[in-house]
């Protein structure tokens, strides 16, 4: 239903999605809340009252792996192509199992479906521009709705945490937090000695090759956030910041490559989940002008998979990767 390139995501302003924004109706001294309880929950779209515990999720965007990995109620989601590499098995059978209801962007919302679907929440996985091309009054007639987006890459923590508390998955999610924090650390410790001293580079997997251009990924982008909870810096920012993503990535053109990537000790480069070489990282590889860069002599060069993580779960596996690509550096 929604990309990280669309517009809407590089227009985006950035929000504040903190977990603080979250709070209860009910009283907070009871017990144990009954089943038809509701709450009032914050979200990018407002004050929303909503189930305590939700029996039937429509999901969309970003919420679509949280929720799927959550283990919540799931009766409807939104296409989500570019997640698909990134499921592991009983999760790829359940996106495929499940009704949907919407395409990958937010114009592509079936309304119809959603309401065949007879959903008692829906959880909008995009960051509030992206509402302008949803019928959000048809939408609420349905079911209340939550919309909890990221505007930045590194939001990915909070939106997905704030996600499965609407969704009432929150203990289950919060499991994959802790144990990716457990790991995180444990891996920070092993390259303690090597990473933190390197200014680091990466290559991303968004250029465009018909206008001779890479992806320069910055300190909290996609294919740096989940590298920098290990200890990795990446050096610099974007020359022209702008709105959204923009502020942490640019795309130059692969004359500007030197100029860009000079000045790394090693360069890290996005690869898919099959370690495949996206055609738009392979364009600057195979490049003259990247072989004469310094760390690219030096065989400082790193390739990550899974730069995409949106989930704990799927940022395990990019932690994986980390750790396979880095183990070179313990030998040096």
């Amino acid at each position: 239903m929604f990309t990280r390139r669309s517009a809407g995501l590089v227009g985006a302003l950035a929000l504040a999605l903190t977990l603080s924004a979250c709070g209860s109706s009910h009283d907070d001294a009871a017990d144990t809340p009954k089943k038809n309880d509701t709450r009032v929950f914050t979200a990018d779209n407002g004050k929303v009252t909503i189930p305590v515990h939700p029996k039937r999720v429509v999901a969309t965007g970003y919420a679509v792996p949280t929720l799927i990995e959550a283990g919540a109620p799931l009766v409807g989601i939104s296409s989500w192509q570019r997640g698909e590499p990134m499921m592991d098995g009983q999760e790829l059978a359940t996106y495929k199992k499940l009704t949907k209801v919407a395409g990958e962007q937010a114009s592509e919302t079936n309304y119809e479906a959603i309401a065949e679907a007879k959903p008692d929440l829906i959880v909008l996985g995009v960051p509030v521009p992206v509402l302008g091309d949803i019928d959000m009054k048809r939408l609420t007639s349905i079911a209340p709705v939550v919309a909890i987006g990221p505007t930045l890459p590194s939001q990915w923590r909070d939106v997905s945490t704030k996600q499965a508390d609407a969704a009432g998955v929150l203990t289950k999610y919060e499991s994959d937090k802790a144990t990716y924090e457990t790991e995180a650390a444990q891996l920070k410790k092993k390259y303690q000695k090597v990473l933190p001293q390197l200014k680091l580079g990466h290559v991303g997997a968004y250029g465009d090759t018909s206008k001779g251009t890479f992806q320069r990924e910055f300190n909290g982008s996609w294919g740096t956030n989940v590298v920098q909870d290990v200890g990795a810096d990446y050096y610099g920012k974007v020359k022209k910041a702008g709105p959204g993503s923009k502020s942490v990535s640019e795309y130059p053109s692969m004359e500007e490559i030197t100029d860009s990537l000079g000045q790394a000790d090693a360069i890290t480069y996005s690869v898919n989940a099959d370690g495949t070489v996206p055609d738009s990282v392979k364009y600057v590889l195979d490049s003259k002008l990247w072989k004469n860069l310094p760390a690219v002599k030096k065989k400082m060069t790193f390739p990550i998979a899974y730069t995409e993580a949106s989930t704990y779960g799927d940022a395990l596996k990019t932690l994986k990767a980390i750790d396979k690509a880095f183990a070179p550096l313990l030998d040096k």
